[in-house]
């Protein structure tokens, strides 16, 4: 219910906005050539250009009985389902639930874990990161070129977590990513995860994943058979119009 109110909440605020009929110059930024390398570029514009993204202001999809919702600028959150409510309202992770064992996880570790993994690769142009080279990634004889991608220091909860992003060498699409996570150990690390994104849709201009499957891996780190079921995005949304504040913030007991 509260995802068809979204819709309608955010489908209003934009027709209002399009009554309005406004000549507005892009600029675009004379440093943009200098902060990606010339690989992410690519990868980036491929998806839709980060120009568009930035035009973006509220993110929402739907994972299994989750309704993710996102400000692209604040990165407020909100995940709703039937029986419990988290998010992020700028200033703390908060969690609602029916009973103490509805939600199993860790909120804090959770709210926006699959919001990275559905907006990439426009994640991977955030401030405070810092880009490297790394070696390919290959499989079933295709040969990925591979972007590093760490934070500066005290940049975000894991600023250790490390992320590679792989991509077609033709086509320059976002295939794979390789990621760390230290959030509870709190210490670096080389053991890494690998997601192939299996698929993608043209959303408001930018291109998104419909899904994304965990894969197993040899010893010499690569690919080699799906280590779990796929996982589904649906519904996507990608508006220019934001919500109120109010929306991020834990409802009233």
């Amino acid at each position: 219910m509260k995802k068809i109110v979204v819709l309608i909440a955010i489908a209003l605020v934009s027709i209002a906005c399009k009554k309005e009929v406004k000549k507005e110059t892009i600029k675009k930024e004379e440093v943009a050539t200098l902060k990606y390398p010339k690989a992410l570029e690519k990868v980036l514009e491929k998806h839709g250009g980060i120009e568009q993204w930035k035009k973006m202001k509220t993110l929402s999809f739907t994972l299994k009985n989750e309704e993710h919702t996102t400000d692209l600028h604040s990165r407020k959150t909100v995940v709703n389902s039937p029986e419990y409510s988290l998010g992020f309202d700028g200033r703390e992770v908060w969690l609602q639930q029916q009973d103490s064992t509805a939600f199993k996880g860790n909120p804090e570790f959770y709210y926006n874990l699959y919001f990275y993994f559905y907006a990439m690769p426009f994640v991977l142009a955030d401030d405070g990161i810092v880009y490297s080279e790394t070696k390919p990634l290959t499989f079933e004889g295709v040969s990925y070129p591979g972007i590093k991608i760490s934070y500066k220091a005290n940049v975000g909860t894991s600023p250790d977590d490390n992320y590679f992003i792989f991509y077609h060498p033709e086509t320059k699409q976002m295939a794979w990513l390789g990621y760390t996570v230290t959030y509870f150990s709190k210490e670096p690390t080389d053991a890494y995860k690998i997601i192939k994104y299996n698929d993608w849709e043209n959303v408001n201009g930018l291109l998104l994943p419909k899904s994304i499957t965990w894969y197993a891996k040899d010893e010499n780190g690569q690919p080699t058979e799906p280590g779990r079921e796929p996982i589904q995005f649906k519904m996507p949304l990608l508006s220019e119009a934001s919500l109120a504040n109010s929306f991020y913030e834990k409802p009233k007991e």
